[in-house]
């Protein structure tokens, strides 16, 4: 009889993920899943899009179905948080002063909204959108004809932008760089988008930050730091997220952009593994990383459980996420930066196309948009790490399957 004690601090995806691969590695001890929220493990994708127009219950979002938990035996603690980690007893404290004594631990605690530190920001009608309860009520919000302002064009507040529009919801995209997505595609690739929101009929103001938000008791305005008055009954900001990395931090282990931890996702106490959003992972090919996506968070969960299962295997998969906004869909694998250049193979004006970020002539990420089933040799020829002929690379009359496996 196994009675050792695996706690996951965190019933998030990557929490989730790791208690089943915990039970689908052949652990038989005991396994508690420590999440604040009421609500059982859920994804966050569907949040800012199906969930938000309300086209998918709560059900839908939910990463297993309701008796997965009681039927794999694990004590799954919902609204309960997790106070300190007691290093040297090796506990868990919970609210409320219970001690739970674990064997392994893993932290996915994920990560927390980056407040808008400006003068109106706690008015009524400024919204963030983190949690399942965040997007019911931004739900009731978005009617025909509301007038909403989104304040941050990164993928939260693009998708979130898509998702009024489709609702009849009148949308202004405040965002201080010159095109959405900026940070994360550069300015060609986030000119697609700019154009897409403004054909769908989204007021976009760029290059312009937020000053305050103004209003008598609830929000009706938005000052911007071009000095312009928007109206708007509604806000919404998104403009990032942190490392929700305080318990790890309290428990003196190692912190920097995250928890730090190792290829097997360990941190620098023997015993205690991070995972998903929090977790700042080295990779073998890509150095030190912390991704916040949806992908991320299922395979780091999985090979999380593996690695507190004793698996020696380092986690080595190329990062990758999607996004959904009107009828234009994209697939995201690799890891590139803002030097890195970009070459387009297809049609960026027509929205079907692949975008390659090339460093050295080496493929560190590509981007799918409209054009299916091409994931597999993009990574291919991102994990290859292998010089492309840019020619090949940009025709679309030359198979993308041959050229990544020629390379590899």
């Amino acid at each position: 009889m196994n009675t050792e004690t695996f706690i996951i601090v965190g019933a998030s995806m990557a929490g989730a993920k790791a208690a089943e691969s915990l039970r689908a590695g052949g652990f038989e001890g005991r396994i508690v899943l420590v999440g604040e929220e009421p609500s059982p493990p859920y994804e966050r994708p569907p949040l800012s899009k199906a969930f938000l127009r309300g086209e998918t219950d709560r059900e839908g979002t939910h990463v297993h179905a309701a008796a997965f938990y009681s039927e794999h035996e694990i004590d799954l603690r919902s609204s309960t948080r997790a106070e300190e980690i007691d290093v040297t007893s090796r506990e868990v404290v919970l609210t409320g002063g219970e001690r739970l004594r674990f064997d392994r631990l893993l932290l996915a605690t994920g990560a927390a909204v980056r407040r808008l530190p400006v003068e109106g920001a706690e008015l009524d009608g400024v919204h963030y959108l983190r949690s399942v309860e965040d997007s019911e009520a931004l739900r009731e919000r978005l009617q025909p004809g509301s007038r909403i302002a989104v304040v941050g064009a990164g993928w939260i507040g693009a998708e979130v932008a898509a998702s009024a529009r489709q609702r009849g919801a009148e949308v202004m995209l405040i965002d201080p760089q010159e095109v959405p997505l900026q940070r994360v595609l550069g300015k060609s690739v986030g000119a697609v988008y700019r154009d897409l929101h403004a054909e769908n009929g989204v007021e976009l103001r760029l290059g312009a930050g937020v000053e305050s938000f103004e209003g008598s008791g609830k929000v009706e305005r938005v000052l911007t730091s071009s000095g312009e008055s928007i109206n708007a009954e509604t806000v919404i900001v998104g403009v990032g997220v942190t490392p929700r990395t305080e318990l790890a931090e309290r428990a003196g282990l190692e912190i920097d952009n995250g928890i730090v931890v190792d290829g097997r996702l360990e941190t620098s106490v023997p015993g205690i593994y991070a995972a998903g959003d929090v977790a700042n992972h080295r990779h073998p090919q890509f150095g030190p990383l912390r991704v916040e996506h949806w992908g991320n968070a299922l395979n780091q969960g999985l090979a999380a459980g593996k690695a507190m299962l004793g698996a020696d295997e380092p986690y080595a998969r190329v990062p990758y996420f999607f996004s959904d906004q009107y009828d234009v869909g994209m697939e995201y694998s690799g890891s590139a930066s803002s030097g890195d250049e970009v070459v387009f193979r297809g049609d960026p004006a027509g929205r079907e196309f692949i975008a390659f970020w090339l460093r050295d002539e080496r493929v560190v990420a590509g981007m799918n948009v409209n054009v299916w089933d091409v994931t597999d040799p993009i990574q291919a020829l991102v994990r290859s790490g292998a010089a492309v002929d840019r020619d090949r690379l940009t025709d679309p009359d030359q198979p993308l399957e041959e050229l990544a496996s020629c390379i590899a």
